[in-house]
């Protein structure tokens, strides 16, 4: 995952709650980006297919990962689980903002069903 942190000041601990939307205004910054100089510019400039590839290469690592840490508790395993779902999250607010869906939509959509059994949540959804 690069989020071209040269650009970027790092996070404190403080100030992480807002780590999402600090990232989704970095993400939406490269857009403007020269691709040659920037990895995030560099997928929206290929497009839709190559960034839904990489959220696709990204969840089978974190899958992975997750069977590695099961399989053999370890702190490297568990950091591997970390490191690999900040890639898919990173991906997927790439995605997101390809698509222009602001994060604030998905957060309110967890809000949404927040409280609410999972089963019941399920089938409320309409059919598709």
């Amino acid at each position: 995952m690069s989020t071209d942190k040269e650009q970027t000041p790092p996070s404190t601990a403080a100030g992480s709650d807002d780590i999402l939307m600090r990232l989704e205004t970095v993400l939406s910054e490269r857009k403007q980006a020269d691709p040659t100089s920037s990895y995030v510019a560099s997928l929206y400039k290929k497009g839709l297919n190559k960034i839904l590839e990489k959220v696709g290469e990204e969840a089978t690592e974190v899958i992975l990962a997750s069977k590695d840490a099961e399989r053999q508790d370890s702190a490297s395993n568990t950091q591997a689980v970390i490191s690999e779902t900040a890639d898919l999250w990173f991906h997927t607010m790439i995605m997101l903002n390809q698509l222009n869906v602001p994060l604030q939509e998905v957060m309110h959509e967890l809000d949404r069903r927040f409280g609410l059994s999972g089963l019941e949540e399920k089938a409320a959804r309409k059919p598709e």
